[in-house]
């Protein structure tokens, strides 16, 4: 059975950081993109950020890009993300995915619906 576990999430002030980990399980996931996407109260769930399998490429979404940065671990089948300078609006349950596809080592997508597996998400919220 395959499974996304997130954690790391937690309540912060504005200003502070926190680091998301997503750790997989079941297969691997070396050879695929992953990413991360948010949802917050009352809004449709968003892109935050993508990486390539190889890690050669990257993608942000606006709103968090310079803040925040995605990493992963292929060797530990664990998808990061680390999360400075967090504001009010970052407040939102946080979601890893994975693309089952196998693509180019710089593929990435910021679809929905290219993602195949979800975590169960990990709150985060952010206090002025």
């Amino acid at each position: 059975q395959v499974q996304l576990v997130e954690s790391g999430g937690g309540s912060v002030q504005a200003g502070g950081s926190l680091r998301l980990s997503c750790a997989a399980s079941g297969r691997t996931f070396s050879n695929n993109a992953m990413g991360w996407f948010r949802q917050a109260p009352g809004k449709d769930r968003e892109f935050v950020a993508v990486m390539s399998w190889s890690g050669g490429r990257t993608y942000y979404a606006d709103s968090v890009k310079g803040r925040f940065t995605i990493s992963r671990d292929n060797a530990k089948n664990t998808l990061f993300l680390e999360m400075n300078s967090l504001k009010p609006e970052d407040t939102a349950v946080y979601y890893c995915a994975a693309d089952a596809s196998t693509s180019g080592s710089l593929y990435i997508t910021t679809k929905e619906y290219n993602y195949d597996y979800w975590g169960q998400g990990t709150q985060v919220t952010v206090s002025s």
